[in-house]
């Protein structure tokens, strides 16, 4: 079904209509990333995130509204890539509630940053406040320069 045929042209509608149609084509084409993955991917792009530079640290900063510390994993892979990842859990419904409309994102999410190389990845601290996840990851202090060598020369 086209919605654009039926007299509805939005971008709302039409990334949404997009969005059917790769949902389609998937089915058809066994190289086609799987609905796992695409779940998954839609569940890292729905996660913003911002990153800011000090002198001696970088900070990530990740709203996570309604989410306790034990629904949120922060890990070093690889000993340059941080993982910020956790689920986000229907609430259970009372007897005689029902939802009438419900826009909250549920499931799970994760984000993945690559750490610079002056980042230890020994000295990483986070918190959730007030559903805001702060992610601190200390900077190693920079290389001293290296002395200059003095070679002793003989006399042959």
């Amino acid at each position: 079904m086209d919605l654009r045929i039926m007299g509805f042209d939005s971008p709302l509608l039409n990334t949404l209509q997009h969005m059917m149609d790769l949902s389609d084509d998937t089915e058809k084409i066994p190289s086609a990333p799987s609905k796992v993955y695409m779940r998954d991917a839609k569940a890292m792009a729905a996660t913003p995130a911002d990153i800011k530079e000090y002198p001696k640290s970088y900070v990530f900063i990740v709203d996570m509204p309604g989410l306790k510390s034990g629904d949120i994993k922060v890990q070093v892979e690889d000993d340059n890539m941080l993982l910020i990842s956790g689920e986000r859990k229907r609430e259970e419904e009372k007897e005689g509630a029902k939802y009438v409309r419900m826009e909250r994102r549920v499931g799970k999410f994760m984000r993945k940053f690559a750490l610079p190389e002056n980042a230890n990845a020994d000295a990483i601290s986070a918190i959730c406040q007030d559903g805001v996840l702060t992610v601190t990851v200390e900077k190693l202090p920079p290389p001293e320069p290296k002395k200059p060598k003095t070679i002793e020369v003989k006399i042959a």
